[in-house]
């Protein structure tokens, strides 16, 4: 009976201490504008200008120069379609390649089409004839539409000519010359082959996990400048108290960005029309060990800012190398092992190739079980790797607060002394 009590005693200390700390810690985050800024207006707002910024999904009218040095009725004729391409613009007609070049460095125009002088000559000889194609390479949405919409108007020139030469006498025949094996082209998961669709699930899953990381790491900043950890030693009186502080810091962690996610997964997707095949159950599934493996990895690696500054800086630097180490914008299997290994320390990796997942293939928890069995060794990992953190911190500030404390004796001692001499 006795041990029962003594059990229920426990307990009831345990969750009246996580409370005491995660009503400590959401005073905290509320009183701090840079904390707040990473947890609530970043989130909120980022997503909101990158959506927009590729809310049209696919690049249109792209600037193009043609150098035609056919001049002929069929390198009139390619011109005009590719003019009708909804892709691209015919801007300027250039009489030589160096007008061309000079407005392909002005950046006027993006690409150059050159149809040779012997164009024509060379088709009706029945002899293959070429278009170049030049494209500016620093931006590959606009290399695609430049480059992609001449394959097509090329293809269709082919079909024409097959035609005219076949002899055909219906359209069946016709159709059987041009296409002898019929097929038809289906983009999955991505009808539109718009960069938005493509793009924006990994960002927003990156949104969770480096706000929270900026977050935690300039709260962690502000309490080492202000030596605010004295006030956790009393609460870790014995080992279980860590567990209480980590606990009660990830529930004012998790309590804001249930909401945050909420808004990220469901809400902006909608807002923007980007593609949404998850199902809720799912989603949720997904995101409640998401959330604590970024939380306990951004408490962990609080641990190393020292100033509210250097936590900006670190996730700065690890941002972009993070969305490649993803898998989403260079395929996974071409990245090195010893780049994946790394990849594997961070939350986002799995996140973002689960939500990927879910989201634009409608994949169920059971196809993305890898990814969410990965998340869960990442929770207890950082959850115990905090808790060594943790520990080691608050045993420093209580040597540090002793020591304070002996030399504050010795002063008063030393001039107790001072005083009886006098």
């Amino acid at each position: 009976m006795e041990q029962n009590k003594s059990f229920w005693r426990q307990v009831s200390e345990g969750i009246h201490d996580a409370c005491y700390i995660w009503a400590k810690e959401m005073k905290t985050t509320i009183k701090d504008e840079g904390v707040l800024i990473f947890f609530i207006l970043v989130p909120i707002f980022y997503p909101l200008l990158y959506s927009w910024a590729y809310n049209n999904e696919v690049v249109r009218e792209v600037p193009v120069a043609i150098v035609d040095m056919s001049h002929s009725q069929l390198s009139r004729q390619f011109i005009r379609e590719y003019n009708a391409s909804p892709d691209v613009e015919v801007a300027y007609k250039c009489n030589d390649m160096d007008e061309a070049k000079d407005l392909v460095q002005k950046q006027i125009v993006s690409g150059i089409v050159l149809i040779p002088e012997d164009f024509a000559q060379r088709l009706n000889r029945m002899e293959q004839s070429s278009i170049s194609v030049y494209c500016d390479m620093s931006l590959m949405l606009t290399y695609k539409a430049i480059y992609q919409t001449a394959q097509t108007i090329a293809t269709d020139l082919n079909e024409k000519i097959q035609i005219s030469l076949s002899g055909n006498t219906t359209d069946h025949e016709d159709q059987i010359t041009t296409q002898p094996l019929a097929f038809d082209e289906v983009q999955i998961f991505n009808p539109a082959g718009g960069y938005g669709s493509f793009i924006i699930p990994a960002v927003l899953m990156l949104i969770i996990q480096q706000t929270l990381v900026l977050g935690i790491g300039l709260s962690a900043g502000t309490a080492r400048e202000n030596n605010r950890y004295q006030d956790l030693v009393p609460i870790s009186r014995h080992y279980n108290g860590l567990f209480r502080i980590v606990i009660g810091k990830t529930m004012c962690y998790f309590m804001i960005y249930v909401v945050m996610t909420a808004y990220l997964t469901l809400f902006i997707p909608k807002l923007f029309h980007f593609t949404s095949l998850f199902r809720v159950t799912d989603l949720i599934g997904l995101m409640f060990p998401y959330l604590l493996a970024c939380i306990f990895f951004g408490m962990f690696v609080s641990c190393i800012v020292r100033y509210r500054e250097n936590v900006m800086l670190l996730v700065v630097f690890v941002t972009v190398p993070l969305l490649f180490l993803s898998g989403v914008s260079w395929p996974q299997s071409n990245i090195p092992g010893y780049w994946q290994g790394i990849s594997w320390l961070f939350p986002s990796t799995f996140g973002v190739r689960a939500f990927v997942r879910l989201n634009s293939m409608g994949a169920t928890l059971q196809d993305i079980r890898v990814e969410y069995e990965a998340l869960w060794v990442q929770v207890v990992v950082y959850f115990f790797a905090t808790c060594a953190v943790y520990r080691y911190q608050i045993i420093h500030t209580r040597h540090r607060a002793l020591e304070r404390l002996e030399h504050m004796k010795g002063m008063a001692i030393a001039a107790k002394g001072h005083r009886k001499k006098e």
